[in-house]
């Protein structure tokens, strides 16, 4: 009897089959008709994916991918080069996050970088392997050429980067891709309350990983020839220097110093000014900026790896950003943001994602006078 009813299950089962195959069922048979929604364009600022300014996302590195863009932004998750306080590798998600009330129109630049001649596009965070440190470097520093390489439509001939930091070791690399994609050495504006131009040894010159940190990226930039002496600078300066020479070392690199304290005497003007006296006439020279975090006070960015009393506030920063527009700004990182130091408000990572946004307009500024 057994033997009997599992040959009728097989036989029937078969018989089912080949029913189905025979006659297909419309959906509609199934499930009853979907219903037809009501479309609306206005997406909340707190929804959706979280990529900067709910800008496209575009799968950069993909070599199948035929889109072009002008202006890129990517994430370089690096922590491997920091002295005091990890977490940085957490700055690229946690800048989409803050960047998520960015709506558009710019009233104080009078541009809306989204709705203009730029295709900007999120190509997301570079790949790379996190446990050596030079390795990592390298894969950055390839995919940042990608990206700066890629066939266009001819509204731009090199596209403009934003990169989320990461600590400041990535600057870098990104520097190498910049200078071999324009073919001469770049004018790096630095924004930060320590130099970064400390050479290796101080560190420890027994030790290979000491040789890159984000203590010294503009000491081997300036001694690759990466940086343009004479028009690359600090800005912020107030920490204090392993000793006196640090800061003859700097110059012998070729940067100017304005420090924090210069606003009592220089004031917000004056330090524009100064910067632009520093850069020169020449509004096409191609210019790098480069945000640590740490330039602005600890009180409205605490969110960072070396924080350091007595630093720029945040309105004042913007404007001294604003004090650039028409110069040809070709790049931009914002770096040391560790978001696991925040305040639950997450005063760092909106602060970090609304200077991006101030500096993007500029880059579109920009280009709309070249059209």
């Amino acid at each position: 009897m057994l033997w009997n009813l599992s040959l009728l299950l097989l036989v029937g089962g078969n018989l089912a089959h080949s029913h189905f195959d025979q006659v297909p069922l419309n959906s509609q048979d199934i499930f009853p008709s979907r219903p037809i929604l009501e479309k609306d364009s206005y997406m909340p600022s707190f929804a959706g994916i979280s990529t900067f300014a709910h800008l496209p996302y575009l799968q950069c590195w993909d070599e199948s991918a035929a889109e072009d863009y002008d202006i890129a932004v990517i994430g370089a998750p690096y922590d491997i080069g920091v002295t005091f306080r990890t977490g940085a590798r957490f700055g690229p998600s946690g800048i989409r996050e803050g960047s998520k009330r960015i709506k558009g129109y710019n009233n104080e630049l009078d541009v809306h970088p989204f709705q203009s001649w730029a295709k900007v596009v999120d190509c997301g965070d570079i790949p790379f392997e996190p446990f050596d440190s030079e390795h990592a470097m390298t894969q950055i520093e390839s995919h940042t050429k990608y990206i700066l390489s890629r066939p266009f439509s001819g509204r731009t001939t090199i596209p403009r980067l934003v990169t989320l930091g990461g600590d400041h070791t990535i600057l870098l690399p990104v520097l190498r891709a910049m200078r071999e994609s324009h073919g001469r050495p770049i004018s790096v504006i630095h924004f930060d309350s320590h130099l970064d131009t400390w050479a290796p040894e101080i560190y420890n010159v027994k030790a290979k990983q000491s040789k890159y940190n984000h203590g010294n990226p503009l000491y081997h930039a300036a001694k690759e020839g990466l940086t343009a002496n004479g028009t690359s600078m600090h800005v912020g300066i107030r920490s204090t220097l392993y000793d006196k020479d640090d800061m003859t070392r700097d110059q012998a690199l070729g940067f100017q110093v304005i420090k924090a304290n210069d606003i009592f005497t220089l004031g917000l003007s004056g330090i524009v000014n100064r910067m632009r006296q520093i850069l020169g006439e020449d509004k096409h020279t191609p210019v790098y900026l480069s945000i640590d975090i740490d330039v602005i006070d600890p009180s409205m960015a605490p969110a960072t790896g070396t924080p350091e009393a007595g630093g720029l506030l945040s309105r004042e920063l913007k404007y001294i950003l604003r004090g650039l527009d028409g110069y040809n700004i070709i790049g931009l990182d914002v770096v040391e943001v560790a978001p696991a130091y925040d305040t639950q408000a997450q005063l760092t990572t909106f602060l970090a994602a609304d200077l991006i946004y101030e500096v993007m307009s500029m880059m579109v500024n920009y280009g709309s006078e070249e059209k």
